[in-house]
């Protein structure tokens, strides 16, 4: 018997030493850097669809509401990184107070929202590419291509390497975003805020357009300002204390998107007219006109949109490699090489991604990522909650101000986002909750029965049981 549990735990250390990644990469600038990396793409292309949907008047509620909710949730995530800091981020938060359906459903739709995000962002990489006219390229497919072969390259060479090298173009993204309000705010006019026809909708104006279920269909792309910053806590075991670090990251990180999204969706607007803003792939430069600023914002623009691209493959690597290494999802997407990479958890969602990418659909493809992604946010929300009754004495070293108050609101907001991109996309909404589903098939008929118990994610689930016990 002795025997076989020393194999047992040889076993399990060989099995977790071929699954490490590098610890200590990060300190809280890093991860802002990071948060703000996930989501400055956001500002340059892909909100302003919202137009369509809302008009200036709805899409401006939509970003207040969507803005109140990502405070409130990063809020609750800060508290639940500090006190469960492992690369797993939402899953393991919600494998903790929801059992092991529960992390696993997060999991799957944050897994959903990563792979689908990068390949929405490609479309629009290639829109600005084609639109500058660099190396003569007007096929986008080779773009795409290009883009996830270099970027998951580097990713390969190391962490540390990774987010230091997205730190600096974030840092450039940045710089393009003050560039673009201090040109746009001398052409600004009140007057093209509202230049959209209004319909027959109920409650129609010049300000609502679309009336008032207007709102609520530009709140997909409101979340576009905002999607993904929720990843910072999946650097958290490559990051230096990550209990006082993350939580400083990713609220430093939000507060900067809070004021890049009000300074881009006033000026933007008002400088390029809502009606023309509404269809446009590439706003901010449109809206400059043929100024010098305009093709400076251009070239920054495309900074800003591969700070993204390159900064959610790392998101969806590290979800998959925990979500691998626990056992949910094949054990060998989990391996890391030398520089303590994870290969296959790069390397397959990326090949997914391009075939998405080769739609062109970026409109399409971001409302599936924001569905995965709102998903996530009604289940991270519930964990938050969950924990705060049942664990009331988790040593947690961050409390969200408010409690359950706070993340019950994001959770309200997160439930009506879900139902939003069924009022956008019905066809992009389904075919997630297909995949979705097939996931959710696959673990209740296989991988249920072969976790890896020794997994950070199941140790402190096993943890949590026994101070139950104990107690």
């Amino acid at each position: 018997m002795l025997k076989q549990v020393v194999k047992s735990d040889v076993k399990s250390k060989d099995y977790l030493e071929k699954r490490q990644l590098k610890s200590g990469s990060a300190g809280w600038l890093l991860l802002a850097g990071l948060g703000v990396s996930y989501v400055v793409s956001g500002d340059y292309s892909g909100w302003n669809f919202g137009l369509g949907q809302g008009g200036f008047g709805g899409l401006l509620i939509a970003a207040v509401i969507v803005a109140g909710m990502y405070f409130a949730l990063v809020l609750g995530m800060a508290e639940m990184s500090s006190a469960l800091p492992a690369a797993g981020g939402g899953y393991t938060f919600a494998r903790r107070a929801l059992g092991p359906w529960g992390g696993f459903a997060t999991g799957t739709a944050i897994l959903i929202e990563y792979s689908i995000a990068p390949a929405a962002i490609a479309t629009f990489i290639g829109g600005y590419v084609q639109s500058l006219g660099i190396f003569g390229i007007k096929d986008g497919w080779w773009i795409y291509l290009a883009a996830y072969v270099i970027f998951i390259g580097v990713h390969l060479s190391g962490a540390g390497e990774a987010l230091k090298i997205m730190f600096i173009i974030t840092a450039i993204a940045l710089v393009g975003l003050l560039i673009f309000a201090i040109a746009a705010a001398t052409q600004f006019d009140p007057a093209n805020l509202t230049n959209i026809a209004p319909t027959s909708a109920a409650g129609a104006s010049s300000f609502l357009p679309f009336g008032y279920l207007g709102i609520w269909s530009a709140i997909p792309f409101a979340i576009w300002f905002f999607l993904a910053v929720e990843g910072v806590p999946l650097a958290a075991e490559e990051t230096k204390d990550p209990a006082k670090n993350v939580p400083r990251g990713i609220i430093a990180a939000i507060v900067t998107l809070m004021i890049t999204c009000g300074v881009v969706l006033f000026l933007t607007t008002g400088a390029g007219g809502a009606d023309a803003m509404s269809a446009s792939s590439n706003p901010l430069v449109q809206a400059l006109g043929t100024s010098g600023a305009a093709k400076v914002v251009n070239y920054i623009g495309l900074a800003g949109l591969i700070a993204s691209f390159f900064s959610i493959i790392y998101a969806y690597s590290r979800q998959l490699f925990a979500l691998s290494r626990a056992g949910y999802l094949p054990k060998t997407l989990s391996l890391t090489n030398r520089r303590k990479a994870p290969m296959l958890a790069l390397i397959v969602p990326g090949i997914i991604g391009f075939i998405l990418s080769l739609t062109g659909q970026g409109a399409l493809l971001l409302n599936m990522a924001v569905f995965g992604a709102a998903l996530s946010y009604v289940l991270m929300m519930v964990s938050h909650i969950v924990l705060r009754l049942r664990e009331p004495n988790m040593e947690r070293p961050y409390r969200t101000p408010g409690g359950i108050a706070t993340t019950g609101f994001a959770l309200v907001v997160a439930v009506l986002a879900v139902i939003a991109t069924f009022l956008v996309d019905t066809t992009a909404a389904l075919w997630c909750v297909a995949v979705f589903a097939a996931f959710m098939a696959y673990f209740g008929l296989y991988s249920r029965h072969h976790l890896v118990a020794g997994s950070p994610d199941e140790e402190f689930a096993a943890l949590a049981r026994a101070e139950e016990e104990l107690g």
